[in-house]
């Protein structure tokens, strides 16, 4: 009988803790698309500091890089969630090593880039099965009808994993939220400037009702 009550605490406390300090927050999207700076502008409001480096040369995440226990309140201070936030290498449906060329890597170190990537990438797919909630971080100033995202939305859909989508670098001209929007419409989307804070508030009240 004590055995079963202890079973049933250990239990009753894992629940807990799950729902309070070990909910998955991941951050997926193309290469480039800004899930690092949004990811260093998350841990750096309520960290104090960053996640990781950033680059104009895709893939400059190439590993999954976790910070534990952020603490996100709510504007008004009643509300309070705790997460571990997963920032993902980007997702692409081919990486040639040809193309890192382009930014002056030499042979070796573009052939070594684009075997890192790869396994990121792959890496990222698998990390999908232990996330309660992702974040989409898409280029709005890109097509966002694109086989890579296309492909990373199918995969959280037939997980029934919750999401939001951010339509990231809204400062920019070329931005087009609307067209996200109409891209998937079955999601709720947040336009934002992860670089220069805009609208971050507005997102981070969105994610309350996203674990919520």
């Amino acid at each position: 009988m004590i055995d079963s009550i202890k079973g049933w605490f250990s239990s009753f406390l894992s629940m807990f803790f799950k729902t309070r300090g070990d909910i998955k927050l991941g951050l997926y999207g193309p290469p480039n698309s800004g899930k690092t700076t949004l990811a260093n502008k998350i841990c750096k409001d309520w960290l104090g500091q960053e996640m990781g480096s950033i680059s104009n040369v895709a893939h400059e995440t190439r590993e999954i890089q976790i910070k534990e226990q952020i603490s996100l309140k709510s504007k008004d201070g009643k509300k309070e969630m705790l997460f571990n936030l997963v920032d993902t290498p980007g997702i692409a449906t081919r990486i040639d090593y040809e193309d890192f060329l382009k930014f002056g890597l030499s042979e070796r170190k573009a052939k070594k880039r684009a075997k890192e990537a790869t396994k990121g990438v792959i890496d990222a797919i698998k990390w999908l099965d232990d996330m309660d909630a992702v974040l989409v971080v898409l280029d709005s100033t890109q097509d966002p009808y694109s086989q890579v995202n296309i492909t990373i939305i199918g995969n959280l859909a037939a997980r029934n994993i919750p999401v939001l989508i951010i339509g990231n670098k809204s400062d920019l001209k070329r931005a087009n939220i609307k067209k996200v929007q109409s891209a998937f419409p079955q999601y709720d989307v947040v336009g934002i400037s992860a670089k220069y804070g805009r609208n971050v508030k507005k997102l981070y009240e969105r994610l309350f009702k996203l674990v919520g």
